[in-house]
């Protein structure tokens, strides 16, 4: 009866042996795999473009923008710069803005234009200014704002 008990002793403690899970080969291959991309990352780097260089090119010049203001009492005023360089504003209603916003877009196709209304202005009256704006073709219209 001892040798059985004997044997029965010594299955457990292999059972137990068995169940218990070696760690030590899965961190070495994470070190490996670790030291592997540590050193490959900074070989691969993002490809460099050197761009040539042209000695007669020159920035695209910016084109002032027509400012229309929009004023409390709802007149408008157009202000802009003319060919020679100087400022110009002329005070107009919707239908003279219509007008104007036409032929200057024949002779400044991609001129934007800004729109700065005053704060008690109606938001419909700005709408309206701005969408009479699209209308006649301008591509850029934009909202003049101040700066807190």
């Amino acid at each position: 009866m001892g040798g059985s008990v004997r044997s029965s002793m010594r299955g457990s403690r292999s059972r137990r042996a068995m169940a218990d899970i070696n760690v030590v080969p899965y961190i070495d291959v994470m070190l490996v795999l670790l030291v592997i991309f540590m050193v490959t990352a900074p070989l691969v780097a993002p490809s460099i473009v050197n761009l040539p260089t042209v000695g007669g090119a020159s920035q695209q010049q910016q084109v002032p923008p027509v400012v229309v203001n929009i004023r409390p009492d709802g007149n408008l005023s157009v202000r802009y710069k003319d060919d020679s360089g100087a400022t110009q504003q002329e005070t107009m209603t919707r239908a003279d803005l219509n007008g104007f916003v036409a032929d200057r877009e024949q002779s400044h196709p991609d001129q934007p234009v800004v729109i700065a209304a005053d704060k008690s202005v109606k938001y419909e009256t700005v709408m309206n200014v701005m969408s009479d704006l699209k209308s006649h073709g301008v591509k850029r219209v934009g909202l003049l704002v101040k700066s807190q």
